[in-house]
């Protein structure tokens, strides 16, 4: 199954937004959401601060400026 890493902090509305656009994807696609925040991992904190939230699917990787359905979607569409 495809996996997609999701790097976020608490109380960040983009990555909350970020979230949904995930959870309605998942009814159309199968895939996991594995969560990371970044304040548990210092390599975490120090390349994705400022660019969360921040998902990765295999060599793909899309940050907030690029963050919307239509990426996420054509990303997961490519890997899956």
């Amino acid at each position: 199954m495809l996996k997609v890493i999701f790097y976020t902090k608490e109380i960040c509305s983009l990555c909350d937004d970020a979230m949904a656009l995930l959870h309605m994807l998942q009814n159309d696609y199968e895939f996991e959401i594995e969560e990371r925040d970044i304040y548990t991992n210092d390599k975490w904190l120090e390349e994705y601060q400022l660019l969360i939230p921040y998902v990765q699917i295999k060599d793909i990787g899309i940050d907030c400026e690029h963050m919307d359905m239509e990426v996420l979607e054509q990303a997961i569409k490519e890997k899956s």
